[in-house]
């Protein structure tokens, strides 16, 4: 596997951009340069981001979210392991 990131990553299961493989290595998100720990999914081409709302759920069991536009940058937060 690269350190190359895709441009679009999904923390959902059911999404097609879901990688799970990506999300236990850690992805680290930048959007307009503030550090985001609560991002459900992103696109940098696109330049937004899905913020997870508190702890609201929708009624299939999934995090309420909004989603906002601006730069994104993303980063591995561990280095792949040899």
């Amino acid at each position: 596997m690269t350190d190359t990131l895709p441009d679009r990553l999904s923390a959902t299961p059911d999404s097609p951009f879901y990688n799970e493989e990506l999300l236990t290595r850690g992805v680290g998100v930048r959007f307009n340069g503030i550090e985001k720990t609560n991002v459900e999914e992103y696109c940098v081409s696109e330049g937004w981001v899905r913020l997870s709302v508190g702890n609201s759920r929708d009624r299939k069991g999934n995090a309420m979210t909004v989603k906002m536009k601006g730069t994104v940058e993303v980063y591995l937060k561990e280095p792949e392991k040899a």
